[in-house]
């Protein structure tokens, strides 16, 4: 009986400290999210999760996949190519908040009754899942998701979030942001694209590694029309002169 006393006295003795270990590092991790999220918003993402991942599937492939990545200012990429992407990704990115719940409604409403699952995710939710984490499904990624987003649109602004995504993004195999995807199709910078290429660019979003602007399917074409449908519907207007 003396030694059960004696375990459950050293335990009362531990658990103190062991709940002080896990609030400092939980404390230390939070603040760390904050400190990398505030850096991010004056210097280039040099490197992203999505870039390690894709050159580990590729290398356990057997395949050579060079990494193409430019960083530029958004004033050096298209106005086309910025009206686009947010007309095809996420026409409320200038109003909203970081979350388009109307979306979400109706994409959750949708997909009881489909097979392939529709999403709703903003450009400043990709932003932050393409920039801070990792391509999963699970619950605990999707709520790291919201976190970051909620960050990034408080400490950024909308026109740095729309930078930095637009050069992370995936464009093709090996292939991240509008500079390296714009030399590598068209042989010309992100600032020269013209209104077709762009939208062609926004249209292989949902599918960057199978389809090709230069080699658009009937599926992208629809697309393209879509993005052209959207924009006409937003107007010049819509669009910020700085975006």
């Amino acid at each position: 009986m003396g030694y059960i006393r004696n375990g459950f006295a050293k335990t009362r003795q531990v658990l103190p400290k062991v709940k002080k270990i896990i609030f400092w590092s939980a404390f230390a991790s939070f603040l760390s999210t904050i400190v990398m999220v505030v850096a991010l918003k004056w210097f280039p993402v040099l490197v992203t999760p999505l870039v390690l991942l894709r050159a580990g599937e590729y290398a356990l492939d057997g395949k050579w996949v060079a990494i193409q990545k430019d960083w530029v200012s958004l004033d050096e990429i298209s106005p086309h190519l910025r009206k686009a992407v947010i007309a095809s990704e996420d026409p409320k990115f200038l109003s909203h908040s970081g979350f388009d719940f109307e979306a979400i409604a109706k994409a959750i409403d949708a997909n009881k009754r489909r097979k392939i699952k529709m999403g709703a995710s903003t450009i400043s939710q990709q932003t932050a899942k393409n920039v801070f984490l990792y391509p999963s499904r699970t619950f605990v990624r999707k709520g790291l998701e919201a976190y970051f987003t909620v960050l990034i649109e408080n400490i950024w602004d909308k026109r740095r979030i729309l930078e930095v995504y637009l050069n992370v993004i995936e464009l093709g195999p090996g292939i991240y942001g509008a500079e390296a995807a714009s030399r590598h199709y068209f042989q010309k910078s992100a600032r020269n694209l013209a209104q077709g290429e762009a939208q062609l660019f926004a249209a292989i979003l949902p599918n960057p590694r199978k389809w090709n602007p230069k080699r658009p399917t009937n599926f992208v074409l629809r697309r393209r029309n879509f993005i052209k449908r959207n924009l006409a519907l937003l107007g010049n207007s819509y669009f910020k002169p700085t975006m």
